[in-house]
Order: structure tokens, then sequence, then C-alpha cells
């Protein structure tokens, strides 16, 4: 026995009830709601009152909830190797021994040029 698939692609905002009631008739919702109903006349005439609205396929058996998901999921095209560095202070990229200089933590003479926060504001060095 083959089945549609019917996936609610735009939204019935705004429409006349009658289109709202026939969307509700077939188990349409939400937008991306897919439903399968079996290939039978009465279904092919709601389909037709809202086939501005809906994407229809016709399949084989049903899909399973989790087998619909894994076809909506993209492929992994990519992975994390390592986390990208943080920026700090204003947008510059400063190291942690530069910053705690900038920051006056550390005794010595400052050599670096950057930006130092203090008391709310920005002090340029």
């Amino acid at each position: 026995m083959s089945y549609f698939r019917i996936t609610l692609h735009r939204s019935a905002i705004g429409l006349p009830q009658r289109t709202r009631d026939v969307l509700s008739a077939l188990g349409l919702h939400k937008r991306s709601q897919t439903v399968y109903h079996p290939v039978e006349p009465q279904f092919a005439g709601m389909i037709m009152k809202v086939k501005e609205l809906v994407k229809v396929a016709e399949v084989d058996r049903k899909l399973e909830k989790w087998e619909v998901k894994a076809e909506r999921r993209p492929d992994s095209g990519f992975y994390l190797e390592k986390m990208a560095p943080r920026m700090e202070d204003g947008g510059q990229k400063i190291g942690s021994r530069v910053l705690a200089r900038l920051r006056g933590e550390e005794s010595g003479e400052m050599t670096v040029e950057g930006v130092r926060t203090e008391g709310g504001g920005q002090v340029r060095l």
C-alpha cells in the first residue's frame, strides 16, 4: 500500500477558516510537520485544496519518527579540532603574560602598547 507524505511548507496565518480546517483535517498544525495518509480520493481532494501550502510525495511505507529526523539531519561535513583563541580586552588578541602586564598585576615597566580598562573606562597605552 502506498502513502501520501504531506509536509506543511507554508503557514496558514491569514488564510480563510475553510483552508485552515482542511489543514487541521489532514493533521497539519505546525510548519515542517509531516503526516502520512493512504492514497485515497478523499485525501487527494484535501491535498488539492491546499496544494500551495504543502509538499506531497508518494512513498511505499510510513517512516518512523526517528527516520524522518535522520533524513532532515545534515551530513557531518566538519569536526571540531580545537577551540579558537578567545579575544580579550576590546577585541584585541593579547597573551596572558601581556594581559597581566597591562592590568598592572606584574611589577615592572609596561613595554607593550594596548588597551587597559580602569574603572569602567578604557585607557589607551
